[in-house]
């Protein structure tokens, strides 16, 4: 029958007048129902037969012969637009649930071809789909709606890989308007009809190919064309954002995905959350592809372009977002915000920052946003797209925080403060004051996630269940490395006050509790240190010292560790000593005696004063670059020698000593004058260097770099290869800075990489085994998370102090005195007088020769143990008494001074006994 149908179709051109004679209107009722019947029984004996015909059911028209074609074919004739009962037979086909039909019909076809033999040409079930799908409900069709259970959306476009199956469909779909509804038709029911979606298509249960991952990778494989029409509306964007946020939040996550998203969420196995016996799924590696794929520059950067298109960059501050603006941003960022967690991050956020407005955009939507206090209505706008009272500011932050963090590792130091791109710094200065904000917000006053949120948010199993919660902990980690990466460029250059980092409600309550392992206040302190001012981290970390050295026996009376050191062979006596011991004896008191180069014992007993002394020279003889370990950059700054390995065969060994070294004197709170380089700082935090680090090291190398960034002519011509050469003590040697560099020549394509290979060579990998080895020997004595309350300005300030003057009036403020002086005694007033009156380095030796260290504490003479204390020395003011020296006991911080009768006098006798380096025979 459908054979002699399509013969007489092509012999006369009219099928109406088949079915309905002459005149069509009188008897159209019985016409319709005679259609719909042959349509529907058409498909159903394809759906019927489907397993016999397995092998005809992607059959072009051209071949004739075969069943499974006339019987669709026959379909296609009868759906064509043009007649009069067309939406009459499509909806009774719809009705009959059709679409589930031609699901199964698709999956035992697809399953019986493992090779399409009819590429490019469409096959008769391709044509018979495409006759129906325009049927959506809008002029001249009049097809009503169905339930979605049975819809093309639920039935067809959950197939996996549908659009490598028909190409065709898939032209139709996305380029004839249809896919604008059928999104619009998902974004309206999808959320509340997630269970309508079939199950996974494959028998092989090692194969997961759940129906919203392959209805995802659809939707987004055909949105990329259907983006790119002209007529692509607003509306759409908005209903494609959503939709895609809803299925990417159902997906797990892709196990391709970038190392920082996967430790960032990692769980060990012993904090699997069970309970709840649901498996976390594992996808198909294919439909993984097809969703990361569909995904790419290209399709970021046409989805922000209809959704951004209509927003002007120039608004001024003195009004809100309105409500396109808002629903704009809101679908854009609930979008990326699920994307970013869900699927690999390179290549996303690379077009993010560099080809699209987003960053612009976000920015001076939130900038307007706080400046007009408009956060609270926009919680009300975008309450669809979050449960429970979430801030307005929480999904922008979420997405503006990575991409702007990403953009600043590749910005370099002349962009961000010459040019102030992407963000003016007087923009910046505002940013810090909404992130710091939402960050206090979102860990102490309004805290909704546990202390630890880690564990609780690690699978999209918890993401689903606590939604609000785990982007408030996601918002808190991406606003705290942002801030942190800010305060290292305020750091590097200040462009504002250190003190905008800092919270306002940072109380001495939060202090108190802050310094107690396991409370909330302590759990910020080590996520987001920046929000508490340095002083009192600095007392907490003082705290956490003393409380150390107390475990370990500071105060006890017998010292096992006693060292005999030669001062003219400090070095050596010192490493054969203290490497001799264990990690708790490191921690415990030592006591140092001293041989001068007679051999003599000096005099004196260590009550802490003679190994501060020790610990001073020891660290100034070791780091000192003539001996080989460390050189220094051109402004005197130390790091590893590159070449150390050159000088000393043991260097690594030694390496670690100089890290147990210093790591004993922040131990027992003694300050030591060894001016690091940043670059080498970030090495005891673990962190990784960037180009912007650079200047830290090699100014000249930095600007020959930017000088290549900014080349405007062919890069080639240059002559360049990815290698490099080292100069270390006249030898020159060649390293590749990529497999076969000295065979890769430097372009305009590849200059990027070409630059950033470079400063992680000078700044990481060079120095890699020295840096190790000296981390290695830090933290034998220093925690990790006490060093990560500090940023590498604020470490150098710990080791070394504030290189500003002595504040003279501040020690005098905490000064004592016994033997019958007094602070208004005359001798006294001579004293201060002179004191002050001493250049920087003659008032660094008088605090050496005081206190056995020329460095005062960190916070001030206050927190010097015990106070600074001045006794009168030698009885009367005789002339036996007049002709002594100034005396000092560096362990109990004591001046013993004559009562001299003039200032000058009391000058020359002091500037010669702090001068006199006798060691400690003057003690």
């Amino acid at each position: 029958m459908c054979r002699l149908l399509q013969q007489f179709v092509r012999d006369t051109g009219d099928i109406v007048s088949l079915f309905a004679g002459m005149d069509y209107s009188s008897n159209h009722a019985l016409v319709n129902y005679r259609v719909e019947q042959l349509a529907y029984q058409c498909v159903k004996a394809v759906h019927q037969n489907r397993n016999q015909l397995k092998d005809q059911l992607f059959a072009a028209p051209e071949v004739e012969t075969v069943s499974t074609t006339l019987l669709l074919e026959a379909v296609v004739l009868l759906m064509d637009p043009k007649l009069p009962w067309a939406c009459k037979t499509v909806s009774y086909l719809l009705q009959r649930k059709a679409f589930t039909l031609y699901r199964d019909i698709i999956l035992t076809g697809k399953e019986s071809i493992k090779i399409r033999t009819s590429i490019g040409r469409v096959s008769s079930l391709e044509r018979s789909l495409a006759a129906v799908i325009p049927h959506i409900g809008q002029k001249p069709c009049t097809c009503p709606n169905i339930d979605p259970h049975w819809s093309f959306s639920s039935q067809i476009l959950t197939i996996p890989f549908l659009w490598k199956l028909f190409p065709y469909l898939g032209e139709v779909f996305a380029t004839q308007g249809m896919s604008q509804h059928y999104i619009r038709q998902m974004a309206l029911c999808v959320q509340n009809h997630a269970h309508v979606l079939p199950n996974d298509t494959s028998n092989d249960t090692s194969i997961k190919l759940p129906g919203y991952a392959c209805l995802l990778g659809n939707i987004l494989e055909s949105s990329g064309v259907a983006l790119s029409q002209p007529g692509c509306s607003f509306e759409m964007a908005v209903d494609l954002a959503g939709v895609a946020k809803f299925l990417l939040e159902a997906l797990p996550s892709i196990k391709s995905s970038n190392r920082e998203s996967r430790e960032e969420f990692m769980m060990g196995e012993d904090d699997m959350i069970v309970g709840d016996d649901v498996m976390e799924v594992v996808l198909n590696n294919d439909l993984e592809r097809q969703i990361c794929d569909a995904i790419d520059p290209r399709f970021l950067l046409q989805l922000t372009n209809v959704l951004f298109g209509g927003i002007s960059l120039a608004s001024g501050s003195h009004h809100g977002p309105d409500d396109k603006e808002v629903s704009a941003v809101g679908a854009a960022c609930a979008f990326l915000h699920v994307t970013f967690i869900t699927l690999p991050l390179e290549k996303i956020m690379t077009v993010l920052a560099y080809r699209t407005e987003l960053v612009p955009v976000l920015w001076n939507f939130m900038k307007r946003c706080h400046e007009n206090q408009k956060w609270l209505s926009l919680s009300e706008q975008l309450a669809y797209l979050l449960p429970g009272d979430a801030p307005g500011w929480l999904l922008p932050l979420a997405v503006f925080c990575p991409v702007y963090k990403h953009m600043l590792a590749i910005v370099d130091n002349e962009e961000f403060y010459e040019q102030e791109k992407p963000l003016s710094l007087k923009d910046i200065r505002v940013l810090i004051i909404i992130l710091r904000q939402a960050l206090w917000q979102l860990l102490w006053v309004n805290p909704t996630a546990p202390t630890n949120p880690l564990k609780s948010f690690t699978n999209t199993v918890s993401n689903k269940k606590h939604p609000l919660e785990f982007i408030q902990h996601r918002v808190s980690i991406v606003a705290s490395e942002l801030l942190s990466q800010l305060q290292d460029w305020n750091n590097r250059r200040e462009f504002t006050s250190p003190s905008d980092f800092h919270a306002d409600g940072v109380n001495e309550f939060f202090i108190s509790q802050a310094a107690i392992e396991n409370t909330r206040a302590n759990d910020i302190l080590k996520q987001a240190p920046f929000l508490v001012p340095f002083t009192s981290r600095v007392k907490i970390f003082t705290s956490q010292l003393a409380a150390a050295r107390q475990r370990h026996g500071a105060n006890s009376v017998f010292t096992r560790n006693r060292f005999r050191i030669r001062r003219d062979r400090i070095l050596e006596d010192a490493y054969n000593q203290m490497s001799a011991l264990s990690e708790d004896d490191l921690r415990g008191p030592i006591r140092v005696t001293f041989v001068n180069e007679f051999g003599v014992e000096e005099a004196g007993i260590d009550g802490g004063g003679i190994f501060k002394d020790f610990m001073e020279n020891i660290t100034r003889a070791a780091f000192d670059v003539q001996y080989g370990l460390f050189k220094e950059t051109s402004d005197h700054l130390l790091y590893p020698n590159p070449g150390s390995g050159m000088i000393h065969e043991q260097h690594l060994q030694f390496f670690q000593f100089l890290g147990i070294l210093l790591a004993k004197a922040m131990f027992e709170g003694i300050l030591v004058d060894i001016p690091f380089a940043t670059f080498f700082l970030s090495k005891l935090k673990q962190k990784y260097n960037y180009l912007n680090d650079l200047p830290s090291l090699d100014q000249e190398l930095y600007r020959h770099l930017i000088f290549l960034k900014h080349y405007k002519g062919d890069i080639s011509e240059l002559e360049l290869y990815f290698v490099i050469v080292n100069n270390e003590y006249g030898e020159q040697t060649e390293e590749e800075l990529l497999p076969r560099g000295k065979n890769l020549r430097v372009t305009n394509e590849n200059v990027i990489t070409f630059i950033h290979l470079v400063a992680n060579h000078r700044l990481n990998f060079q120095i890699r085994q020295q840096s190790s080895h000296f981390l290695r020997g830090f933290q034998q004595l220093i925690q990790k998370d006490w060093i990560d309350m500090f940023n590498e300005h604020e470490l150098q300030l710990l080791i070394s102090g504030s290189l500003d003057s002595l504040d003279v009036d501040d020690l005098r403020m905490h000064t004592n005195y016994v033997g019958g002086y007094h602070s208004d005694h005359y001798v006294i007033g001579m004293f201060w007088e002179v004191l002050k009156s001493f250049s920087l380095e003659n008032q660094k030796k008088f605090l050496k020769f005081v206190t056995g260290c020329s460095r005062g504490p960190l916070l001030g003479f206050k927190y010097l143990e015990p106070l600074f204390c001045i006794q009168r020395a030698g009885g009367n003011a005789s002339e036996g008494a007049l002709d002594r020296l100034p005396t000092a006991a560096t362990c109990m911080n004591l001046l013993k001074l004559p009562p001299y009768r003039s200032k000058e006098q009391l000058e020359t006798k002091l500037m010669y006994a702090i001068s006199a380096d006798a060691g400690f025979d003057l003690s």
